[in-house]
């Protein structure tokens, strides 16, 4: 059957050992197509070919836990499909526990896997195993720390099946402990962190449509819906890792949350828009810095994941201004790349009149934008449409401030040719590139080898407009998709720009790598020689200080860093930094 050589052929992709490897076996677009028809339209031949799949999968020790999970998940939707909601149900069961084995590599709730597969079993009248499904989904919320509301649903749920199986001292045990979680304080939107961690406030804007359930990770799924604005809150623990977004260990609590050793996504509130842009601009009152930066996620990442990983990345920097993320319809799955490719150019439209209202309605005076893979289609479309409608011109004042294009996987030809027009929107225009991106690679190919704009090395885009930084030396694995918010050497390369709009040569641990023919410059980011965590901390401080002359840089310094080589060595950096 080919469809499974095409399954085969993409697992090649993301199990080998080098993009050199991955360029021999790759499949086209019209197999990932053909996979994505017979799910739709013939599931028992789709079972067949996801059971091959897996079958020849389980005996790969280097098999990607993120493409196992989503075939389990495919496998679980064609049986339901095809009416065995048991053998689904059982399926899930198993699935939900193989999220927790791999929580930091997946990054997936299994609670919402447990309420399906309790719903399953409702449906087949076996009410036992559903409440055992149910018991399992409130031990995770516990343990993720979800607030009272969120417990009282399960909770009520477990009352309600414990009536069906005629145990009332059951069932009331079961609402009395819902009344008081429901009682219980939230996590408030504090950025204390006298309970072992902070609240980050992400505003967000989303064309995803509202899958109806009460739990914050489930809010929103990959149906395309109109555009919806809002305000989730996400907790980051004060020993959090920079560059991570821990997921949660087993660790019990009762109904207080305390996610103080993982990044949660407490709650999600939408708003009217008069109310959001009235909200945001109470963000500013009383500041010096009306800052903010715009995240717009790639493919493969749920509405959550974007949430955190936004909280995530201005956690780490200690951003001053406001987060806000652009959450499109990705699907969340390593199989629906083609469903991903379908839906972003509707959300490019969409995100401009976004951006335009931002820049009119936000009362932030400066609006960085920050884009990853697949999200870089949307935005630069988006930011095409809103340099016509503007009618900007070179020389025109930017209305946005750094603008970052991370790992694009977007056809390098075509970022060429749409710089021009919207160059003059921004203050400056960086590239962030590598030639160990997996992702990127599989995309090429699946695109007819045809280059993209996210691609390092020698394939380093080199075109006027923009400044290309080659970071391959951040990362050799799947991960390095993510290089840009995982690794802290890359984000003090981010506070830099944001901080004083400095260009590649006056930036820490950038080295002229080549020039093309048209003696335009690409940029080679070398690792450990930034001081990585210690220039982020430094480069927050003097943010917050609005500090920029030398005498001040060397007062604060000399305040705050007891080390005489370690504070010598981050104030020529820092000098260099801001042009002195």
């Amino acid at each position: 059957m080919r469809t499974f050589f095409s399954i085969m052929s993409l697992m090649t992709l993301l199990f080998s050992g080098s993009p050199a490897a991955m360029a021999q076996s790759a499949p086209q677009a019209s197999d990932l197509a053909e996979l994505t028809w017979l799910t739709e339209n013939d599931p028992a031949a789709a079972l067949q070919t996801v059971d091959a799949a897996l079958s020849e999968a389980s005996g790969d020790t280097a098999a990607d836990p993120r493409l196992i999970f989503d075939l389990n998940n495919l496998k679980a939707d064609l049986l339901i499909r095809l009416g065995k909601q048991t053998e689904a149900a059982e399926l899930l069961i198993g699935l939900a526990k193989y999220a927790i084995r791999h929580r930091n590599t997946l990054d997936v709730d299994p609670a919402p896997i447990l309420a399906t597969a309790a719903a399953l079993f409702e449906t087949q009248g076996n009410y036992r195993q559903a409440g055992q499904a149910l018991t399992a989904k409130l031990e995770e919320q516990r343990d993720g720390g979800q607030g009272g509301a969120v417990l009282a649903l399960t909770l009520e749920e477990l009352a309600r099946l414990s009536d069906l199986l005629s145990k009332p001292e059951d069932a009331q045990n079961y609402r009395t402990a819902a009344a008081k979680a429901r009682d219980h304080t939230p996590v408030g939107p504090s950025r204390s962190d006298d309970k072992g961690f902070r609240a980050v406030d992400v505003y967000y804007a989303t064309d995803r449509a509202r899958t109806g359930k009460a739990e914050p990770s489930e809010f929103y799924g990959y149906g395309r819906g109109q555009l919806e604005l809002g305000v989730a809150t996400v907790t980051i623990p004060v020993d959090h890792t920079p560059g991570q977004v821990e997921s949660p260990s087993i660790w019990r609590l009762e109904f207080g949350p305390s996610p103080a050793k993982h990044v949660v996504l407490q709650s999600v509130t939408p708003v009217e828009t008069d109310v959001f842009y009235t909200q945001l601009q109470a963000e500013f009152d009383g500041t010096e810095k009306t800052e903010a930066f715009v995240f717009v996620h790639g493919y493969n990442v749920r509405f959550d994941q974007a949430t955190k990983r936004a909280a995530q990345i201005a956690y780490d920097m200690e951003y001053g201004g406001v987060p806000i993320v652009y959450s499109w319809p990705s699907h969340g799955s390593t199989y629906s790349y083609v469903a991903d490719t379908a839906v972003v150019q509707l959300s490019a439209r969409r995100l401009s009149h976004f951006l335009d209202d931002l820049v009119d309605r936000s009362g932030a005076t400066t609006i960085h934008i920050v884009a990853h893979s697949m999200g870089n289609r949307a935005l630069t479309e988006a930011l095409e449409l809103m340099a016509l409608r503007r009618g900007v011109q070179a020389g025109d004042p930017p209305v946005l401030g750094q603008v970052l294009f991370a790992a694009p996987d977007v056809d390098a030809g075509l970022f060429a040719e749409m710089i021009p027009t919207f160059r003059p929107l921004a203050q400056r225009l960086t590239l962030y590139a590598s030639e160990s991106d997996w992702a990127l690679v599989t995309s090429r190919k699946l695109h007819g080898d045809a280059p993209r704009a996210g691609q390092g090395g020698e394939d380093t885009l080199a075109v006027p407009m923009i400044d290309s930084i080659d970071m391959s030396a951040l990362g050799e694995d799947m991960l390095a998709h993510s290089y840009f918010a995982d690794d802290a050497n890359a984000l003090a390369d981010m506070m830099a720009l944001f901080w004083q709009n400095a260009a590649p040569m006056l930036r820490c641990g950038l080295i002229e790598d080549r020039a093309s023919q048209e003696a335009i410059p690409v940029w080679r980011y070398e690792p450990g020689s930034c001081f990585d965590q210690h220039l982020i901390d430094v480069l927050a401080m003097l943010r917050r200080l609005n500090v920029t002359s030398p005498e001040d840089i060397q007062a604060a310094l000399a305040k705050t860093i007891q080390d005489a080589e370690l504070r010598a060595n981050l104030e020529s950096v820092v000098m260099r930094i801001a042009g002195q």
